[in-house]
């Protein structure tokens, strides 16, 4: 049997462990910007992110954020290069965005590795509804795109 400490002790480490659990966060890149090794523009300047790249927020501090890249690196970014639209970006060789979320759906247009497109509505049943620039739209599979 517990004794009363005991199970407040676990029910506040519980509560904690509970607390620490969050959603990923993923923002997109307004304009071309550059990324740091620090959060500071004296930092070393290791490359410029392209407009409208998704990157996933790692840390945020008052004016940076520390992010990863759609490669996995992580590096510093200013908060206000950050935009609050949503992107995805095609990880797969080539990803076919369908009609309707099912695989014998007809294709509407196919997107090569790379290519940006706009999260045009939250996933569902290992689709999500995306936006091409030009302004073509339709479903594709949450596994051949990042940012999600």
């Amino acid at each position: 049997m517990l004794t009363s400490s005991l199970r407040l002790a676990l029910s506040i480490a519980l509560a904690g462990a509970c607390g620490a659990a969050h959603a990923i966060e993923y923002r997109s890149v307004a304009e071309p910007a550059i990324l740091y090794d620090t959060p500071s523009d004296k930092g070393h300047k290791l490359y410029v992110i392209g407009a409208g790249t998704p990157v996933e927020v790692v840390v945020s501090l008052d004016k940076w954020v520390k992010v990863r890249d759609p490669g996995g690196a992580l590096t510093w970014i200013e908060r206000r290069a950050l935009a609050e639209r949503r992107t995805v970006i095609v990880t797969a060789a080539r990803a076919a965005v369908r009609q309707q979320p099912a695989g014998d759906a007809p294709v509407v247009f196919e997107a090569a590795k790379d290519v940006v497109l706009e999260h045009a509505a939250a996933p569902a049943d290992g689709w999500v509804r995306v936006r091409h620039p030009d302004g073509a739209s339709g479903f594709v599979r949450v596994t051949e795109v990042w940012g999600l």
